[in-house]
């Protein structure tokens, strides 16, 4: 029977991970499964404990969103170690891409009868993250900035806050000019955004990158170019659907390296969490990652 360690952060949503996990932790342990939980102090204590867990052996459960889940996957990506996931934040948007269920017996079946899946993962280099991994996608451009206003809101949860935070980042936007380098070749445009996307998921469930695949080896590079303020309103609400890379405004290529530059200081995120300015180089690393799904 599987051995488990759950790490939690219960400084970030700690609550809401405690509740998700209790559900699922007694039907684990009802099967005969072993579970130990380990409370973690920073995202960098969780990687820590993530790592000795999978070196002894046991099956690393990632309580929380997208942020635990980027940092405790990127934490085992190349170590053989197997990762499951118990989605408890605002985003969950890789365990989406994967397909896995909320309900907790629908979960705790996955976790214990499941088989390890290889997934794919990103390296990330820049002048401030030296070869950070995470799972789902590097993006530079007025997302990351939503990104930070949403993680700053106080009075708002879930996808109120990052409508918000959206609304006050394009609000300020100003046009810049990208160039984004995928294996060699170069696209130069002024635009909002560029997107290198492992997952087809980010912000709240908005499909970024309708075509992309955890397991394919390669990313999704989307380019969203300038366009009117009401115009790009609309692109975003198609985001949810994914219809927005039908605009003339949208171009996505795919590729295993993409490097990030832009005209002025423009702040990238990954997986809801790591954020600076780019330059920034997202390289996949195929198969990395053995995921419970």
């Amino acid at each position: 029977m599987r051995q488990f360690t759950a790490v939690v952060n219960p400084t970030a949503g700690g609550a809401t991970s405690a509740a998700a996990l209790l559900g699922v932790a007694r039907l684990l342990r009802e099967a005969g499964a072993g579970l130990e939980t380990e409370y973690s102090r920073s995202l960098g204590h969780a990687r820590e404990i993530a790592r000795q867990a999978g070196e002894d052996g046991r099956v690393v459960l990632a309580v929380g969103g997208d942020g635990m889940a980027g940092g405790i996957g990127g934490a085992l990506s190349g170590t053989g170690a197997t990762l499951g996931l118990v989605p408890a934040g605002r985003g969950n948007d890789f365990a989406r891409a994967l397909g896995l269920p909320t309900e907790p017996a629908a979960l705790a079946e996955v976790l214990l009868r499941g088989e390890p899946r290889p997934v794919d993962t990103i390296e990330v280099t820049s002048a401030v993250h030296d070869r950070t991994v995470v799972l789902g996608s590097v993006y530079a451009g007025v997302d990351a900035l939503a990104n930070r206003h949403a993680n700053d809101t106080r009075l708002l949860r879930g996808a109120a806050s990052y409508y918000a935070g959206a609304l006050r980042a394009v609000t300020g936007w100003r046009p810049t000019r990208y160039r984004v380098t995928v294996d060699g070749e170069e696209h130069a445009f002024t635009g909002y955004t560029t997107v290198a996307a492992n997952s087809g998921y980010y912000g709240f469930d908005r499909r970024i990158a309708p075509s992309a695949r955890v397991d394919d080896g390669l990313l999704d590079v989307v380019m969203i170019h300038h366009a009117p303020r009401l115009l790009f309103f609309a692109l975003m609400n198609e985001l949810a659907s994914g219809a927005h890379v039908r605009r003339p405004q949208v171009r996505v290529v795919r590729g295993r390296e993409v490097r990030i530059e832009a005209d002025r200081s423009v702040p990238y995120g990954a997986d809801g969490e790591v954020e600076a300015l780019v330059p920034v180089t997202a390289r996949v690393l195929p198969g990395a990652l053995r995921v419970l799904c």
